[in-house]
Order: C-alpha cells, then sequence, then structure tokens
C-alpha cells in the first residue's frame, strides 16, 4: 500500500492568500453572508439547521429525534398516510420513513392497517402511546416556537408564515 506524502495529511488552518499568512475569519451566524446580507436559501438553511438541533436537544430524552417528530405529527393530522404519503410531506426518502415506521411500529407508538381497496398500500396511524409520546414533544416544540416568534407581534409572524408557505407553494417542482 502507497503511503501519502506527510503534507497531504496534515490539516492546515485555512488562509488568505492576500493577508501573509493570517488564518480567515469564519463569520458567526448573524455575520457577514450568514447575516443580513446573505442570499435568503442559505439563510433559510441556516435557520433551519439551528432549528433542527434545538428540536434534536429538546426531544433526546424523549428518545424521539427530529424526523420521528415530524412523522408522528403528520400520522396525527392525517390518519390513514402511506409510508410515501409520509415520505412526501416530510421531506425524508422512503427509505428513512421506512426505518422511521418500523421504530416506532416496534415502540408501539404507529400501528399498521391495510388499505381498503388497494390491499399492498399499507395505512399508518398513532396508537394511544403513540399520541401520548407525540403530546410530550409537542409541548417542547411549543416551547421552541415561542423562541422563534419571540420579537414578533401577531401581524409580523402571520406575515412571516405566509411568506414561508409561497416560498414552498411557488417553488415547488411541477
Amino acid at each position: 500500500m502507497m503511503r501519502k506524502p506527510a503534507g497531504i495529511t496534515k490539516s492546515k488552518p485555512a488562509q488568505r492568500a492576500s493577508s501573509g499568512g493570517a488564518a480567515v475569519h469564519v463569520p458567526a451566524p448573524g455575520e457577514g453572508k450568514r447575516g443580513e446580507q446573505g442570499y435568503l436559501g442559505y439563510l433559510l438553511r441556516q435557520a433551519h439547521a439551528a432549528v433542527r438541533l434545538k428540536m434534536e436537544r429538546s426531544l433526546a430524552d424523549l428518545g424521539v429525534t427530529s424526523p420521528q417528530f415530524a412523522v408522528l405529527t403528520m400520522l396525527n393530522a392525517y390518519p390513514g398516510l402511506s409510508g410515501a404519503d409520509v415520505a412526501r410531506l416530510t421531506f425524508l426518502t422512503p427509505q428513512t420513513v421506512g426505518v422511521i415506521i418500523r421504530n416506532l411500529e416496534r415502540d408501539g407508538a404507529i400501528v399498521m392497517t391495510p388499505h381498503p381497496v388497494h390491499g399492498r398500500i399499507q395505512q399508518w396511524t398513532l396508537t394511544p402511546r403513540g399520541s401520548t409520546l407525540l403530546k410530550a414533544c409537542r409541548e417542547r416544540v411549543i416551547e421552541l416556537e415561542k423562541r422563534l416568534a419571540s420579537g414578533l407581534d401577531a401581524k409580523a409572524e402571520a406575515s412571516i408564515r405566509r411568506w414561508l408557505a409561497n416560498v414552498a407553494r411557488e417553488l415547488q417542482e411541477d
């Protein structure tokens, strides 16, 4: 087996060519391109990453991940969804939803029933255990939602919600 030259395996701090070897300043969230001057798409992704991390941490001791919370939420809102429907609604791959569904079913949070017309389609609904788990998760997520909306009046919050929904509607693939 060939060895890599020593210079390839060692990490070097990022440097700016014109800065005479000084390390590059990586902006914190809210600074430079990570702030108001950044691309809207990047800022949406940055905000999503922050919310997801906070949600993961707040749900961890319940044994629930952010994607599991999304699946439980959609099954509560729309009982009888198929795995494919859940994947579309939660922006997860069918494979990921399959794993989540198997784990939630194993834990007694959801139950499968065959579709009344299309026998090969499996429909999923929450069990009482799943409803209780979702309620505990929601209490924590509502606290996060309050934190997200802090500093917004009802009109501003409604405007942001409308804008976000419109972005999704306008940019969806035909």
